[in-house]
């Protein structure tokens, strides 16, 4: 006999994998969500997000109250037509991913770039003499 441990949360884990698996846009057309891999480094924050068919000009990046906004359009598709089937092999669609910045993040001199399918953001961390400010007393 198998004994298993009880998860409670283990249907609200499994109903958030499954919209993440098949995100809807708001006009009903199945959209994608692109994979984003962030990391801290010394001197600055890196997010890279994978974005395989869609071009630079394509994708937006701005930043409003200390949230950076990635978002665009994927509009390319494999499709097969052939006498007796139709397939597709890629989703497409509109995406937005949205990440809050930390305080000391310098978002005056946030870089990114694209390469082969994969959009890097650079977001330089303040240094502690600019993040901090010392009050005299009168």
């Amino acid at each position: 006999m198998l004994i298993t441990k009880f998860d409670p949360f283990k249907q609200m884990r499994d109903l958030e994998r499954s919209l993440y698996q098949y995100p809807q846009s708001s006009e009903g057309v199945g959209g994608f969500v692109p994979v984003v891999n962030t990391r801290e480094g010394e001197f600055a924050y890196h997010i890279d997000v994978d974005l395989p068919g869609v071009k630079k000009d394509e994708i937006k990046v701005d930043i409003h109250k200390n949230v950076l906004t990635i978002s665009g359009e994927r509009k390319t598709k494999e499709e097969v037509k052939e006498e007796d089937y139709y397939k597709v092999e890629t989703s497409f669609g509109k995406f937005s991913r949205s990440f809050t910045l930390p305080d000391n993040a310098d978002i005056e001199n946030v870089e990114a770039s694209s390469k082969e399918g994969v959009l890097e953001l650079v977001i330089p961390k303040l240094s502690e003499e600019k993040h901090k400010k010392i009050i005299k007393i009168k």
